[in-house]
């Protein structure tokens, strides 16, 4: 199908002078753009290493998508770490992936060259790579792996995912048929690169063609004050950014497209954001980093079903299934499978070790979510199967839970979990930041949910722990009140 940088040598003829990269200091049109990505790409092959891997340990910019392209153009695979990891995961990482060489600032440099290997400084590298061809380049293998991510397991230590490039540049079809972005759009991507969600809206964006505006870190007033100042058409984001966009209290009337990924939207929240951005078209996705896209809800549809997330992306099947693998009927819950060019080559132990995949034999797979579609065809997500609360043999999924007492006006995050209890088996737990009381909220709880759904233990927390998608981090979150509860 390609690599994920084929378009830049049209884009370089066609429109050499267009911005391709804008950040806060530094923009690159896009003949420089494609003549900066071969030299990386040549120079990586100048290096002729059997391990073609490299980590990138880098703050925003261009620097950061030049290493993620150019890898891809050389045939190698890019490792980006996070620049917020405690040593011990980054080792975690750097074991798990190997790389032959991770590219870093002179700073972090100072602070892991002696405990982390193959560390080399970017400057430095910089001065190398413009030493190289700028025009042409060696033809690598069609559709060879080419970026590894990390997710987490239910213990918390790190799974390595490796993905192809013919899954990404199926995806872009998605931003084309989905979400209506060309080579018109002026994209803003606030967020850190790290996140897989950013990363590929920059990406993708230079694939189409677009000009990507890439903040250096995310500020909300600068966000803001770009999407005024310049042409911006389409934001990324996930639901934690537009939090901090909304305390601003700034409004903003420009035509904007919203693409956002992670926690699903209130009604309450979906308002607020309207009236901030009040011509705006939200596209929410329903996706994982295992599936990519999988499906996409529309502010429009949104109006009349809200608590749905949308109807399956282009060239995405979805199924729902019983236990015994028999497809549900409407309105029945089962577990969601996928069927699409996007999803993951699959996860490895090693770096050159075999690759497991997730599918079955005939394409499907599940990060074990479960649902149900509506008579209309419309998906609805109940919880993940492994969050699910066992209390005294009936099943209760936290995310049912965590949705309406989201909807009290005293509550800012919530995290709904399973505390184990010798009778029951498991009681329903709740973690709450904000300034409330259990009572209150036990009573707003009765009025929208069953008994035994209403949480018998209550955790107050002043900061609640995040991933870099902005998801609550569960896992972490459960290990902290397990040892709360075994202290008290």
């Amino acid at each position: 199908m390609g690599n994920i940088t084929d378009s830049y040598g049209t884009f370089a003829k066609l429109s050499p002078n267009k911005i391709a990269i804008h950040t806060p200091h530094q923009q690159i049109n896009y003949h420089k753009w494609n003549e900066l990505i071969y030299e990386t790409a040549n120079w990586l092959h100048a290096l002729d290493q059997e391990n073609k891997t490299i980590g990138i340990l880098l703050p925003n910019g261009i620097p950061f998508l030049q290493f993620f392209s150019g890898a891809s153009k050389a045939g190698w695979i890019a490792v980006p770490y996070d620049l917020k990891w405690k040593i011990t995961e980054l080792e975690k990482r750097v074991k798990l992936s190997n790389p032959s060489i991770i590219i870093t600032t002179k700073e972090i440099y100072s602070e892991i060259n002696q405990m982390i290997p193959n560390v080399t400084i970017l400057d430095d590298i910089l001065q190398e790579i413009h030493q190289n061809d700028s025009t042409t380049g060696r033809k690598t293998e069609e559709n060879l792996p080419f970026y590894i991510g990390f997710t987490s397991g239910t213990t918390g230590n790190p799974k390595a995912f490796v993905r192809s490039q013919d899954s990404w540049v199926a995806s872009f079809d998605c931003n084309r048929f989905d979400f209506g972005i060309d080579e018109s759009d002026q994209v803003l991507i606030p967020g850190a690169l790290i996140h897989s969600h950013f990363l590929y809206g920059a990406i993708s964006t230079l694939f189409l063609g677009g000009t990507v505006y890439l903040l250096e870190k995310f500020s909300p007033l600068e966000g803001l004050t770009w999407i005024n100042d310049f042409p911006i058409t389409t934001i990324y984001v996930v639901p934690t950014l537009v939090d901090a966009f909304m305390k601003q209290g700034i409004k903003i009337e420009k035509t904007l497209k919203i693409l956002s990924s992670g926690a699903k939207w209130s009604e309450k929240s979906k308002l607020e954001i309207r009236e901030m951005f009040p011509n705006m078209t939200m596209y929410e996705f329903y996706g994982a980093s295992e599936l990519s896209f999988i499906t996409v809800l529309s502010d429009k549809e949104g109006i009349q079903k809200a608590t749905t997330v949308g109807k399956p992306c282009y060239g995405v099947e979805v199924q729902i299934r019983r236990p015994n693998q028999e497809l549900t009927e409407p309105n029945e819950t089962g577990k969601i499978y996928v069927k699409s060019k996007l999803i993951i080559n699959g996860y490895f132990e090693h770096i050159g070790g075999p690759i497991h995949t997730i599918q079955d034999e005939e394409g499907w797979a599940s990060v074990h979510d479960m649902g149900y579609f509506d008579e209309d065809g419309f998906l609805y997500i109940v919880g993940r199967e492994q969050n699910m609360i066992l209390y005294g043999g009936i099943n209760i999924f936290p995310e049912e839970i965590e949705k309406v007492i989201s909807l009290h006006p005293d509550v800012e995050g919530v995290a709904v979990i399973g505390l184990s209890d010798s009778y029951w088996g498991q009681v329903v737990a709740a973690v709450v930041k904000g300034k409330t009381s259990p009572l209150e909220l036990k009573r707003f709880c009765k009025m929208h949910l069953s008994s035994f759904k209403v949480p018998r233990r209550w955790f107050f927390l002043s900061d609640m722990p995040y991933t870099t998608s902005g998801k609550i981090a569960r896992a972490e979150l459960i290990k902290r009140i397990e040892s709360k509860v075994m202290s008290d």
